[in-house]
């Protein structure tokens, strides 16, 4: 059974839905997924397909959270609110505990903190709730000297940020982001679900990986007490299952600002259109020095967390980079476990994001992004 194609694409944009046919015609019956891009705030690409989706629904975007969070801060930054280069215990001072002390804002924002996690890990109610976490890795000893070196803090760099937001404004990361980002835009892209939506969302669906795939998981070296485990929480009493994180109702809720945030595809592509182009009539909420500040390379390079080589800017991903060659130096964005992207390249106009319900193998951005990306960036150039 081949699964129907929903949505429109601007004149120019057809082999963008062709891509996403062809691709959705070699999925799994039970296939669910959208696809959104804007060009210089314009809409030009709004698909999806799947039994029971429409361009209304919503899922957990895992770490493309990150994008909102980091948003966040780079206005804060912009108004000059907070200061990158200031030590973070000028805005939040228990955090000097165990050696901390000389850490800046940058970069702890660069993933150089080194507090990936705590030695016990957390509970499932400590990792729905940033200000739990935050006042965990206040305490905890780094896992290597601060600045030094740079690891994926996958579930805490959110409470991080978000605890130097809450010292800076006396509002949390969440609140900023609903009032400056979220509601003025109209986008379904939220840090806490309201019970009102609740019924858009579609849980999560288990990874179902082939035999291969499996037999490939399965080699990866793993052990309770590795840089990976205590990042992701394996080594806890309670070790997180990263899979059905946002099928929790309490994660939803409080939209813990790492990896909370329950989206639709239009929530991200409209929320990074809205970073670097005019829409509806406002002027972008980042001015071209803060995109290139946040969007510039700050960590690459060995990944000790993830034993590979990775490039971050500012709470972003370097996304060109790291993931879509075809993309403009500065590019910056997030993906999430389960396959999502979300991305703006100032240098085309383009914002772009991808929602899927079921984990894709082996995590990460589903690789089906690499097509609609290189699709969507050939189609761009059509569009005035």
């Amino acid at each position: 059974m081949t699964l129907e194609i929903h949505g429109t694409v601007a004149a120019g944009f057809e082999p963008v839905r062709d891509e996403f046919a062809a691709f959705v015609a070699t999925e799994r019956p039970d296939y669910e997924g959208q696809l959104c891009a804007y060009v210089h705030g314009r809409r030009v690409v709004d698909l999806w397909a799947g039994d029971g989706v429409d361009a209304d629904s919503l899922y957990g975007v895992f770490s493309s959270t990150k994008g909102a969070a980091h948003l966040v801060a780079a206005l804060l930054v912009q108004e000059g609110t907070l200061e990158l280069d200031r030590k973070v215990t000028y805005y939040w001072p228990e955090f000097a505990s165990e050696g901390k002390g000389a850490l800046t804002l940058r970069d702890l924002l660069a993933h150089r903190a080194g507090v990936v996690g705590t030695d016990s890990g957390f509970s499932r109610q400590e990792l729905a709730d940033d200000r739990q976490i935050a006042e965990r890795l206040a305490d905890q000893r780094p896992f290597w000297r601060p600045g030094t070196a740079f690891g994926y803090h996958a579930l805490v760099i959110g409470a991080l940020s978000g605890e130097v937001v809450r010292r800076a404004t006396g509002r949390t990361l969440q609140e900023v982001y609903e009032e400056r980002v979220r509601a003025p835009y109209g986008l379904d892209f939220f840090l806490g679900l309201p019970g009102a939506h609740e019924a858009r969302f579609r849980s999560t669906q288990a990874m179902a990986p082939t035999d291969e795939q499996r037999a490939l998981l399965d080699s990866l070296p793993s052990g309770p007490h590795t840089l990976a485990a205590v990042a992701f929480n394996r080594h806890a009493a309670e070790p997180t299952d990263l899979e059905t994180l946002p099928n929790d109702p309490l994660v939803r809720a409080k939209g813990p600002a790492s990896v909370g945030g329950v989206a639709s595809a239009r929530g991200l592509a409209g929320m990074y259109a809205a970073a670097i182009s005019e829409v509806g009539g406002k002027v972008p909420l980042l001015k071209d020095d803060t995109a290139a500040e946040f969007g510039q390379f700050h960590s690459v390079g060995y990944d000790l967390v993830a034993r590979a080589h990775k490039s971050y800017g500012l709470g972003f991903q370097a996304t060109a980079d790291t993931w879509y060659p075809t993309l403009g130096v500065g590019a910056f964005g997030h993906s999430g476990a389960a396959g999502s992207q979300g991305f703006a390249d100032p240098r085309s106009g383009v914002a772009y994001g991808y929602t899927r319900r079921r984990f894709a193998f082996p995590g990460g951005a589903a690789v089906e992004n690499e097509r609609f990306v290189a699709a969507v960036r050939m189609a761009a150039p059509t569009v005035g």
